[in-house]
């Protein structure tokens, strides 16, 4: 007679939004328990889930009941910054193996601590200035960019071009911050590249370095595309990520890195310590046949997450964004088209009828991505955009519509 079956373990996801869905289903594939939270009882990745929780990531109190209540074996923050420093305090609460520990995480999650760190490091990035609440004048000249130091992506930040736009930046910077501070920073004037990679016990493993194919401001900083290998990266920028994660003290789980190549070199913009939120390790495991969700999975939960040493690299892979026409996305048509043009791995659309799109200035105007493999980089890209062109989206005036 055979023994009774161990049951799975239990995880806990922090957000279902587009940014989880490939760690969630990673974990569903794996046979996890997967308890999933966010605020949107609509997110897409709940479809995922086992139990599915309608809390924000960024609620502390109200995460930390859900974790005792489903009695989980571990908890991950995905594609987020914010929630990476509540996981790691509740799992340090609850005894739980974590890959970071409530100190570490704390600093990942602090642009002007990650800055900080950087500079007693010797980590060569941008000229950088903290404006405390009121101070209305800064330093550094324009062009800089101006941001809220506590938030991530595009909240709150501009990018300035001439002195008279300076003031109204900071203004936006400090309502979106969580304390009123105000970091502004030089412009690193060059190609931006992100460095995926997986620590253990210290040990950096660089993983895939992608250019970020940027669209122009005001949507400066939102990348139209990551594309993978980088045409402009070389070992400098991948020292300057591992310098990165040493300074900010990751010696565990999966780091994205932001790098700016400059005429004076590599500078670091910023280090996250989690999984990239556009679809990165699915594009890791496209371009080197290497799972980078499964390795997040097993750090959260306390398993040995060995990186492998044996790559099986394609020619070239990217992950085009689906940018709708801006107004309230009425109807989205294409898609089984999309997913058969040959080399597209993978393609999804994630914004449902009824989500309102402005004018591209931060990844939430995103409505969906393709994942594209080729002979080269330049293949891959030219893929997906033949993939991107038969996925048509209808808008419409949302304004005019409550109007009639």
């Amino acid at each position: 007679m055979g023994g009774r079956a161990r049951p799975p373990k239990r995880l806990l996801v922090l957000g279902a939004g587009p940014a989880q869905l490939g760690l969630l289903r990673s974990a569903r594939d794996r046979g996890l328990y997967v308890v999933a939270c966010d605020r949107d009882s609509s997110a897409p990745g709940f479809r995922y889930a086992d139990r599915r929780a309608v809390v924000s990531t960024e609620d502390e109190p109200g995460i930390d009941r859900l974790a005792r209540a489903e009695r989980i074996d571990g908890i991950v923050a995905p594609g987020i910054d914010w929630p990476v420093a509540i996981a790691a305090r509740i799992a340090d609460r609850l005894g739980l193996a974590h890959p970071m520990d409530p100190t570490t995480a704390a600093i990942a999650v602090s642009k002007l601590r990650q800055r900080e760190c950087f500079a007693g490091a010797g980590v060569a990035q941008p000229r950088w200035q903290l404006l405390g609440r009121g101070d209305a004048a800064a330093d550094i000249a324009p062009p800089c960019v101006v941001k809220p130091p506590d938030r991530q992506g595009q909240r709150g930040l501009s990018f300035v071009e001439d002195v008279s736009e300076l003031g109204t930046a900071i203004v936006r910077a400090a309502e979106a911050s969580r304390l009123g501070t105000v970091l502004v920073e030089e412009l690193a004037d060059g190609p931006e590249v992100t460095v995926n990679a997986f620590s253990t016990g210290g040990a950096f493993h660089p993983l895939t370095v992608t250019d970020r194919l940027l669209a122009a401001p005001p949507a400066f900083g939102v990348a139209l595309a990551h594309a993978w290998p980088s045409t402009v990266a070389d070992d400098a920028v991948v020292d300057a990520a591992r310098d990165a994660a040493a300074a900010v003290g990751v010696r565990n789980g999966p780091t994205y890195t932001q790098v700016r190549i400059t005429a004076d070199g590599p500078k670091v913009m910023e280090l996250a310590a989690r999984l990239g939120g556009g679809h990165d390790a699915e594009l890791c495991r496209v371009a080197l046949g290497i799972d980078l969700n499964d390795l997040a999975l097993a750090a959260a939960l306390g398993e040995a997450a060995d990186v492998p040493l044996s790559r099986r690299p394609v020619g070239g892979a990217c992950v085009r964004f689906l940018v709708p026409p801006e107004g309230e996305l009425d109807e989205a048509t294409g898609l089984s088209e999309a997913l058969a043009v040959d080399g597209v791995v993978d393609a999804a659309v994630y914004r449902g009828r009824g989500h309102v799109f402005g004018p591209f200035r931060t990844g939430a105007d995103r409505a969906g991505y393709v994942i594209a493999r080729g002979d080269s980089r330049d293949d891959a890209l030219e893929r997906a955009v033949r993939a991107g062109e038969r996925i048509r989206f209808v808008t419409v005036d949302a304004a005019a519509r409550i109007q009639t």
